[in-house]
């Protein structure tokens, strides 16, 4: 069974309201696999259809060759879930949040312990097993989170937002253990706001917007795809920046105009570079840097914030 998500029309409905609006999805066995989109893309309920606690309006979707309608109770007990908020019991301490979620999947308390402690180790928490949760910082909880997520042993993981509201050093030794689990052969299904973490983490992911899957494939064949090989930052001493728009027409293949710079699309940044110096444009500062997942997500979904 190589496609353990497999949508085809997937829609939902509330109301008069389509959250998600025909969708075709496969998720391989042990890949990393992302849903993008702004607030209001349709992102949360997919992973609630997927995670068989919203039942889809219309459509085919398949959950490890289940049915979520007819076996949600067998597909979630192969699950491993993540939400984006931590729901940890800070009653009890760090390895009795493990036990104890433990047995509602049936497992004798010696084997909970034992995976606990596993889990635990893996998570670099073991210090803290015998620690109440409510002292721990946010990276801390977020780790634990994901341990308690393991403790079923799932064949795959639903994680929304991962690394919301964490330092850097924390995301990172989060990826890395996310990245651990995916060298296990755990299926890693996520959604998130951090391009960086889309391209850290994901083998292929889909773009939503509206609703509607707007793009899909692997973080470099996207920005193949939709960007150019590098972008030029330009800030011009002024306050209308686009008063210089037309200054730069036929520099790359892009142009947008923000409040504060210019940006240009272009497949050689320095070559750019040298052309603007030549129409003697002056800018204030210059900044050539690779294209990513970023522009890519913005060029496909727009600006414009979403309520």
């Amino acid at each position: 069974m190589d496609s353990l998500i497999h949508a085809r029309g997937l829609v939902k409905r509330f109301g008069d309201f389509t959250a998600v609006d025909g969708i075709d999805v496969d998720v391989r066995r042990g890949e990393a696999f992302g849903f993008l989109g702004p607030n209001g893309a349709g992102k949360s309920s997919t992973m609630r259809m997927i995670g068989c606690v919203s039942p889809p309006s219309g459509g085919v979707l398949e959950i490890l060759g289940m049915d979520p309608l007819r076996d949600g109770p067998a597909i979630r007990a192969k699950l491993g879930v993540c939400p984006q908020l931590d729901n940890l019991d800070i009653e009890l301490t760090v390895r009795e949040n493990l036990t104890t979620y433990a047995r509602f999947f049936g497992i004798p308390r010696r084997e909970a312990r034992r995976r606990a402690d596993e889990l635990l180790a893996f998570v670099q928490l073991a210090e803290r097993a015998d620690s109440k949760v409510e002292p721990l910082s946010g990276g801390m909880k977020r780790r634990l989170t994901i341990a308690r997520a393991m403790v079923n042993q799932p064949e795959m993981v639903l994680l929304d937002e991962p690394t919301t509201g964490l330092d850097p050093q924390a995301r990172h030794l989060v990826w890395e253990r996310l990245f651990r689990l995916k060298q296990q052969g755990v299926t890693l299904v996520l959604t998130t706001h951090y391009m960086d973490e889309a391209e850290q983490l994901c083998d292929r992911l889909v773009v939503m917007d509206g609703g509607r899957i707007v793009a899909e494939g692997s973080p470099r064949a996207l920005i193949e795809r939709y960007s150019t090989r590098e972008v030029v930052e330009l800030r011009f001493h002024t306050d209308d920046q686009a008063s210089y728009a037309d200054k730069l027409a036929g520099l790359g293949d892009r142009l947008e105009v923000l409040p504060d710079r210019i940006l240009l699309y272009v497949p050689d940044g320095d070559t750019a570079v040298d052309e603007v110096n030549r129409r003697s444009l002056s800018p204030a500062s210059v900044l050539v840097r690779r294209s990513s997942l970023e522009d890519v997500f913005l060029h496909l979904t727009g600006r414009t914030l979403v309520d």
